[in-house]
């Protein structure tokens, strides 16, 4: 069932950069993402990343974290489900575009009280010459979609 999902598997790390109108500034940090399987038709996945400063690049603080499942469906189809620490859940539905490109939007968003304004969110993955690329777009209840976040990760296990 997962195996639409195989390059996906592993755990991978770079760089990328956080802009938003919603966000004070905008800001380059470094990532890591693991997706992993463990026999069940589900591959879990996890983000770390911190804000880095600076030309070298130092880290200066944790930036945002999230963690999910990837469930592959019997049609082809993608259902994604994320939770992020700033208390913000969202559902996405997507599928591959081809062996190494898979596309996502949200079907519902939910948020605690105290969470970021988030309404609506897409993220499109690849994997090109070996490296994971992505880029999130979000929309609020003040902007519709617009680009968030976007970086380039090399696989590091896997």
């Amino acid at each position: 069932a997962c195996l639409s999902l195989l390059p996906l598997i592993g755990v991978w790390r770079g760089e990328g950069e956080a802009s938003h109108p919603s966000l004070d500034e905008s800001y380059r940090f470094y990532q890591q993402v693991t997706f992993a399987h463990d026999g069940q038709a589900v591959v879990s996945y996890e983000s770390r990343s911190w804000k880095l400063a600076g030309e070298g690049g130092t880290v200066v603080g944790p930036a945002f974290r999230e963690a999910g499942w990837w469930r592959p469906q019997p049609d082809g189809g993608l259902e994604v489900l994320i939770t992020h620490s700033s208390g913000v859940a969202e559902m996405f539905f997507g599928a591959p575009r081809n062996q190494t490109t898979w596309e996502l939007s949200t079907d519902a968003v939910l948020r605690t009280p105290t969470s970021e304004d988030v309404t609506a969110a897409t993220r499109l993955y690849g994997v090109v010459e070996g490296a994971l690329a992505y880029v999130e777009e979000r929309a609020t209840s003040e902007h519709e979609l617009q680009p968030r976040l976007s970086a380039k990760l090399e696989r590091v296990v896997g």
